[in-house]
C-alpha cells in the first residue's frame, strides 16, 4: 500500500518505520528533558527536613547511589563533613530498607523544597530512554532494586553544602532516572568545604 506524499510514492510501512524511527531517536535526547535551574541556598535554608530516626530531638538543617556516597564516609569523616540524606515521602518500611544502604543520617522533606526550584519529573516516556534501561540493568546487576510505592516520577539530586554562607559548592540534579552524580567531583567539592569557626 503507498501513499503518495508531494508527489513521491511511499510505502505506509516504511513511512511508520521512519517516523517510529525518528521519534525514538528523539526521545534518546535531551530536548525533551526538563532543564534544571540552579537551587539557591536559600530555598534549601527554608527546607523544614525531619530526622526519621524515631528520635525526639528535631534538628534542621537511591540504594545504588546511596552505597557509593557511604564508601565516601572515611574520607568524609577525615574532613570533617557529614553525610546526610534527604527524602520525599516514607511509605511504610521504605526508609528502614533504605538505611543499610547508606552510612548517613536520613531527613524527610514533606513540602519537597530540596526537588525545586522547578520540579524535574521522568514519567512513562523515561522507559523509553535507552540510557533509563541501561542504568536499571546496571543497578539490578548490581542486586540493587527500587520498589513500587509511593510517588516514582520526581528526579533527584545531590548537593555539596559548605557551612555558614559558602553556600553551594557542588549541584548535581538527576537529568533521568538512574543518573548518578560522579564520586570524583563529590570529592572535589568536599575538599573546598572550610572549617566553620
Amino acid at each position: 500500500m503507498f501513499v503518495n506524499i508531494a508527489g513521491f510514492s511511499v510505502d505506509v510501512w516504511m513511512l511508520a518505520v521512519g517516523v517510529i524511527t525518528v521519534a525514538v531517536l528523539l526521545l534518546n535526547t535531551d530536548l525533551f528533558l526538563t532543564k534544571p535551574q540552579p537551587t539557591s541556598l536559600d530555598t534549601l535554608a527554608n527546607a523544614e527536613l525531619r530526622t526519621t530516626t524515631g528520635d525526639a530531638e528535631e534538628k534542621s538543617f537511591k540504594a545504588e547511589e546511596a552505597s557509593e556516597l557511604s564508601s565516601l564516609k572515611p574520607q568524609l569523616d577525615e574532613v570533617g563533613v557529614p553525610l546526610y540524606a534527604v527524602v520525599k515521602e516514607n511509605i511504610g518500611t521504605e526508609i528502614q530498607n533504605f538505611r543499610p544502604y547508606f552510612s548517613g543520617e536520613i531527613f524527610l522533606d514533606e513540602k519537597q523544597l530540596f526537588y525545586t526550584p522547578r520540579k524535574r519529573m521522568m514519567v512513562t516516556l523515561g522507559f523509553t530512554r535507552i540510557s533509563v534501561w541501561r542504568n536499571i540493568l546496571r543497578a539490578n546487576w548490581k542486586g540493587y532494586q527500587g520498589n513500587m510505592k509511593g510517588e516514582g516520577f520526581i528526579l533527584g539530586g545531590l548537593y555539596v553544602i559548605g557551612p555558614e554562607n559558602q553556600g553551594i559548592l557542588m549541584e548535581h540534579q538527576e537529568k533521568e532516572f538512574g543518573d548518578k552524580a560522579d564520586l570524583r567531583s563529590v570529592l572535589h567539592a568536599v575538599k573546598k568545604v572550610q572549617k566553620a569557626n
